[in-house]
């Protein structure tokens, strides 16, 4: 069976038989031996997907009309800490998005900067691995924007995003992609949903949207993002919160 249909046979069955999969709970991601089964797995999707997709190839994008009713909130609601707090109350209007790491240029991008830079739109649907989709329409800056004035090196590999929404172990919530889909072109810092600016639960003021990836790759209230050449001195090294937590798989593309 290929790497996408034995993930997707994976992300099915675990989202139908374990109902609080998000709990990270589950005995089979204690287990080495399944653990390596899915890292073989994860490699193979990985590498069919570099190998077979185009690089610019588009995620699908709906109308209007077929966005959904309701655009549900998963994962954190509302960030903890007097400092998100405070944020919230001036409505963001000192939030900062440093770019650094493996960059010639490191600086910090305030949101109206973000806002006033081009914009694309893009109505697309959401993949949870908790086993439920939605289409919404998402606006925002084009990460390569970003990444374009920073100067990225060469030699960074992967763009990390730290967040700013605190986890149960006492980190806060980080995710990373590779620099090609770093680059892709729907792959936005999106700062509005449905015409409307993000609210807290859908991750105010702003969230990554990386299209050809499942939903937890798209992580809310990004605070910084970071180039690196490695994903090995990165938290727990596997490149995510729910990857080091869970064992959740860190290529979930699509």
């Amino acid at each position: 069976m290929s790497g996408i249909l034995t993930r997707r046979a994976l992300v099915g069955g675990i989202a139908a038989g374990a109902g609080t999969l998000l709990s990270g709970c589950d005995r089979l991601g204690q287990n080495e031996r399944f653990q390596a089964l899915l890292r073989t797995g994860e490699d193979a999707n990985y590498g069919l997907h570099r190998l077979l997709q185009d690089r610019t190839a588009l995620a699908e994008e709906f109308r209007p009309d077929q966005r959904s009713p309701v655009f549900r909130a998963n994962g954190t609601r509302m960030p903890g800490g007097d400092d998100y707090a405070r944020h919230l109350a001036s409505h963001f209007a000192d939030w900062r998005v440093p770019v650094d790491g493996a960059v010639a240029h490191p600086q910090a991008f305030s949101m109206a900067q973000i806002r006033a830079m081009p914009a694309r739109t893009q109505i697309t649907r959401h993949d949870c691995v908790e086993g439920w989709s939605a289409i919404a329409k998402w606006t925002g800056v084009p990460l390569k924007l970003l990444l374009d004035r920073a100067g990225v090196s060469p030699q960074a590999k992967y763009i990390v995003f730290h967040c700013a929404d605190p986890q149960s172990n006492g980190t806060m919530y980080y995710e990373s992609i590779d620099r090609i889909d770093a680059v892709h072109p729907q792959t936005i810092l999106a700062y509005a949903v449905n015409d409307e600016l993000l609210p807290v639960q859908n991750g105010a003021p702003l969230r990554l949207r990386v299209e050809r990836q499942l939903g937890y790759k798209q992580a809310k209230y990004v605070q910084r993002i970071e180039a690196v050449a490695s994903l090995q001195g990165l938290y727990g090294g596997k490149g995510g919160y729910w990857e080091d937590a869970a064992g959740y798989e860190w290529y979930a593309g699509l």
